[in-house]
């Protein structure tokens, strides 16, 4: 009798294994809300610095010397770098 539980018990502690692994493991069930959450959060991170890079590429265009430096553009960075105002300026970050 022993012999013949012992395939039987030894499939069930297999399958049990398996399902343990299929709800618990690094790539199971209860893991799947956290793989969700985390690319939400990813992807509102991915929005901001997609917004951030399209001011970057605005700002670069201004400065194209192939185009013509925008002149405003070139004397606020060179400003806002070296840290120069002249004392009767009102300096107002526009950010």
């Amino acid at each position: 009798m022993l012999q013949s539980a012992g395939i039987p018990a030894l499939a069930i502690i297999f399958m049990g294994f398996f399902g343990y692994y299929a709800v618990m493991g690094p790539n199971g069930v209860l893991r799947y809300r956290e793989y969700t959450r985390t690319h939400a959060i990813r992807e509102a991170e991915y929005a901001r610095l997609d917004k951030k890079r399209a001011a970057l590429r605005n700002q670069v265009a201004l400065l194209d010397p192939k185009r013509g430096a925008n002149p405003d553009m070139v004397d606020e960075l060179v400003r806002r770098e070296l840290n120069v105002a002249h004392p009767d300026e009102i300096i107002v970050p526009l950010n």
